[in-house]
């Protein structure tokens, strides 16, 4: 079985986008998060998905691509298993994979509000450091802002989630929190 840290090489090979690379980390510590709470002998693998949920994005940024070449590279090394394999492969709502586990629903209910609270961060003077709930709400009513991340995928994780949005915005934020500084989400 692959570990985390060969999971992170991987993505590293792929990858060389910074920016990318941050989303997949920022995804990651949002599943360990979950998976403490819900899954707590299974966080590695919780994150393994989130580190490799995007990883052949770059190489293969198409639909008719991505993440079925990254899936394909993963099944051919054998030591990812199928959980982690059709959560990465349900992230992707064209895949026709249907949501089943709670680390899929999870890894989709992360990834494009991970993305978006990164995005947040960019913009205030300290980060991470005084984010709160009530700040990416209100940003997410601006679709001029981040546009490109799905407010209807963020709705439609929290809704196959089965949390409340409150909740799982401040659950991503302390998550991300705890790892700002490496994810470069911490300001002065």
């Amino acid at each position: 079985m692959i570990d985390v840290n060969q999971s992170r090489s991987l993505m590293q090979e792929w990858v060389e986008s910074d920016s990318l690379r941050v989303h997949m980390e920022a995804v990651a510590v949002c599943m360990r998060a979950y998976a403490q709470q819900q899954a707590p002998a299974e966080v590695d693998r919780w994150v393994i998905a989130g580190l490799l949920h995007d990883f052949d994005y770059e190489r293969h940024p198409t639909a008719a691509e991505h993440p079925f070449v990254g899936v394909a590279c993963l099944r051919e090394r054998g030591d990812v298993d199928e959980e982690i394999i059709e959560a990465i492969l349900g992230h992707a709502d064209y895949s026709g994979v249907a949501r089943t586990t709670p680390m899929a629903k999870t890894l989709f209910a992360v990834d494009e509000l991970a993305g978006f609270i990164v995005a947040c961060c960019k913009v205030r003077p300290r980060g991470i450091g005084d984010l709160t709930t009530k700040s990416v709400k209100k940003k997410l009513k601006d679709v001029r802002f981040a546009a490109a991340v799905s407010r209807e995928d963020i709705q439609q994780g929290i809704k196959e989630l089965s949390v409340d949005s409150d909740d799982h915005i401040q659950i991503c934020i302390d998550a991300l929190r705890v790892d700002g500084e490496r994810l470069g989400l911490v300001r002065d």
